[in-house]
């Protein structure tokens, strides 16, 4: 092998201290690391602040006020109201929008988000965070035990492959979790945003509680997912682990 590629002595030395630390890591994750954050993720699923029975308790409070109802005095009876379309439409007015209250600054000054999912939020996201990138240490791992290609003796390394296959899905996963938390943040700024705009629409409203609440059912589904993907990957790596380390079985133990 040396003779069809050369390798520097010394990367060659760097790049297998880096694969013998990868092996250690992702061993040590897998045996401890997995089962003691699935305790400690089913533990936090206990915790009152994510088991609130009435979802009231969550909400919280817009402080736009409804502005008193505009009287307007341009108004036309009959037919002065005729004319004055007519006049609209030949001077290409002729559409008739609804453009809400001009909003230039909140009266309360900076309209707060939802301080007790934001709370919680901030909780969730580092236990997302790490998911991903503990599994990426563990998916690095089995990539570089699998062996190179040869024709037959390929059960281990379909297991390998199969590993690694369920790691990238949990990856994906966690990911979209955070994509869910951002379009949550965005949703409800649009939300709030229409509200300013229109303040006596009591449907806005409703919908900014509506929202909030989703969110807390979706976080404490999020934890509760964080917790079976640690006990998923902890299960199927440890069952299948004489093949993920030794994929192919030596000539000598064919013998036996």
């Amino acid at each position: 092998m040396s003779s069809l590629l050369k390798v520097d002595n010394e990367i060659k030395t760097k790049v297998d201290a880096f694969r013998e630390r990868i092996t250690s890591e992702a061993e040590d994750l897998v045996a401890s690391f997995f089962p003691k954050k699935l305790l400690e993720l089913d533990h936090f699923l206990k915790d009152p602040i994510i088991n609130i029975a009435d979802l009231k308790e969550i909400h919280s409070e817009i402080n736009l006020t409804v502005p008193d109802p505009i009287l307007l005095s341009n108004l036309h009876d009959g037919i002065e109201a005729q004319n004055a379309k007519k006049r609209k439409l030949e001077d290409g007015g002729g559409e008739d929008k609804v453009t809400g209250t001009k909003v230039f600054v909140m009266p309360g000054g900076m309209m707060k988000s939802n301080g007790s999912l934001v709370d919680l939020i901030e909780k969730v996201k580092p236990e997302i965070r790490t998911l991903i990138e503990k599994c990426n240490t563990v998916k690095m791992w089995v990539q570089l035990l699998i062996p190179r290609i040869e024709d037959g003796n390929n059960f281990g390394v379909s297991i390998q492959e199969e590993t690694v296959a369920e790691l990238r899905t949990v990856e994906g996963e966690a990911a979209s979790y955070l994509d869910q938390i951002s379009r949550y943040y965005i949703t409800r700024a649009k939300l709030v945003s229409k509200i300013a705009k229109y303040p006596h629409v009591e449907d806005y409203r409703r919908t900014v509680t509506e929202i909030d609440e989703k969110e807390y059912i979706s976080l404490k589904i999020i934890v509760s997912e964080l917790r079976n993907q640690y006990v998923t990957l902890h299960d199927m790596i440890l069952k299948n682990i004489e093949k993920i380390k030794r994929p192919r079985s030596s000539n000598t133990d064919a013998l036996y």
